[in-house]
């Protein structure tokens, strides 16, 4: 008769948890902790899902708390009272479910855009302001639609474009940017940067947010947030083509903002003799976490409260 040996009751700590930290993928961690009672205790109490979270993105390890807005009653009981393994098994739940909804970004991206911050300059505000970046098409009525940066002499001379995301916590995997052509110059030219430059981060402070509300658009914010990632430099076409930038990896950006820069000047105006950056379109893929993660109190250091509503994964 055969003989199964279960390696989680006969090896070592060490060494069942280095075969289990080997899964990689989060529906391996949910049916590893389903095989018996003493697997689950062994998979929630030495952590393994909050382990593979922090691995694949470290910056979760900011987080100093989780809030369940929706716990019962008698669950918060249970956590006052220092039960430590309903502690552990919610942990368990929370980091499964949280690493099984960011590793879904991949095979169900969506549009991540929220709506449009600030752009270092604009030319003919509000005419040619970063909101109309938001539309795909290159006309708004009878008018052409295109955010277009001050002229400068330097065709160096970088700019910035910011927008906020559509929910706090988002897994992003790509952005994308269609340069304008201006069809309404002699020779249609197309006025894109020499390449771009992305980050994702935060606001400074809640305050800030109240500042980017009631300040004018043409106020300066870059100074306003804190970029807790940076991309490589990607090189942009001349091209009238929406071009599509993805990220080595997914990115969970955390505080829900994007900064597209835009490095050099490909296109000079026969007009003033000035170079511009004009930009027809810009489309963010990923996954927005939300509703059923949130993100609350940001501080300067990174760390933050992360909120999770179970009812909705």
């Amino acid at each position: 008769m055969e003989t199964h040996v279960d390696f989680v009751q006969w090896l070592e700590t060490d060494m069942t948890l280095n075969i289990l930290m080997r899964l990689d993928d989060p529906a391996d961690v949910v049916r590893a902790a389903s095989v018996s009672c003493l697997w689950r205790q062994f998979v929630a109490t030495n952590g393994i899902s909050k382990q593979l979270c922090l691995r694949k993105f470290p910056q979760l390890s900011s987080i100093t708390r989780i809030t369940e807005p929706d716990l019962r009653v008698a669950e918060r009981k249970d956590e006052s009272s220092n039960s430590s393994w309903e502690a552990l098994k919610r942990d368990h739940n929370f980091y499964a479910s949280l690493l099984q909804d960011i590793e879904t970004s991949n095979s169900r991206s969506s549009d991540c855009m929220g709506h449009a911050v600030r752009a270092s300059s604009t030319d003919r505000y509000p005419f040619e302001g970063i909101v109309n970046t938001l539309a795909p098409s290159d006309r708004y009525g009878i008018g052409p639609s295109y955010w277009s940066s001050i002229g400068h002499s330097d065709p160096n001379a970088p700019e910035t474009l910011i927008y906020k995301l559509k929910a706090d916590l988002c897994c992003i995997s790509e952005i994308n940017i269609q340069p304008f052509e201006v069809y309404f110059h002699r020779g249609r030219p197309i006025y894109s940067a020499k390449s771009v430059r992305f980050r994702l981060g935060h606001l400074k402070s809640s305050r800030e947010k109240s500042y980017l509300l009631h300040f004018p658009q043409l106020q300066p914010a870059d100074d306003k947030f804190i970029w807790t990632y940076t991309s490589e430099e990607f090189q942009m076409r001349q091209e009238n083509r929406l071009q599509q930038f993805k990220l080595p990896e997914p990115v969970l950006c955390i505080g829900g903002y994007l900064q597209i820069e835009l490095l050099g000047r490909a296109q000079r105006c026969d007009i003033d003799n000035l170079f511009y950056i004009c930009i027809n379109y810009v489309k963010v893929r990923g996954r927005p976490l939300s509703p059923a993660f949130g993100v609350q109190n940001i501080e300067l250091s990174g760390d933050f409260v992360l909120e999770y509503k179970r009812g909705f994964l």
